[in-house]
């Protein structure tokens, strides 16, 4: 069963909380979990690379979630599903995530202050997972 609504449909306040729980707030992460929004909390976790969040996402009825999710992250499959979908705010902002500063400058331009601010903050949470991986791969190498 689909249950989602798009991040356009979210209170202001929600979406501020979603920020803080991708900056890893966790107290944020159960705010969202303990009053209504677990597809935010497990989007911001999936975001931050947990699997199971993905999981959630695409079984309990939030798929769009998971698959910007994947989309943030790159992933091709996941990237041409959001652009046949020819959702303008889902491409607008999985391409945002992924640097490109056109897309970022849009979200500007509409004055989507805490979509500009949500999407800066997903680029340090994947700045910090290229550090990560970057150094593992050297700690093992």
């Amino acid at each position: 069963m689909d249950k989602e609504k798009s991040l356009l449909n979210y209170d202001v306040k929600i979406l501020l909380a979603l920020v803080k729980s991708l900056q890893g707030s966790r107290d944020f992460f159960n705010f969202l979990l303990r009053n209504g929004y677990p597809e935010l909390a497990a989007f911001s976790n999936a975001v931050r690379g947990d699997i199971e969040a993905l999981k959630f996402l695409m079984i309990e009825g939030y798929p769009t979630l998971g698959i910007l999710s994947n989309a943030i992250d790159e992933e091709p499959d996941a990237m041409e599903w959001i652009a046949k979908k020819g959702d303008i705010f889902l491409i607008k902002f999985s391409a945002a995530c992924r640097k490109d500063n056109d897309a970022l400058q849009w979200f500007k331009d509409q004055g989507a202050q805490i979509f500009v601010y949500m999407i800066t903050e997903i680029r340090v949470v994947l700045r910090q997972q290229l550090k990560d991986s970057i150094f593992v791969w050297y700690k093992w190498h």
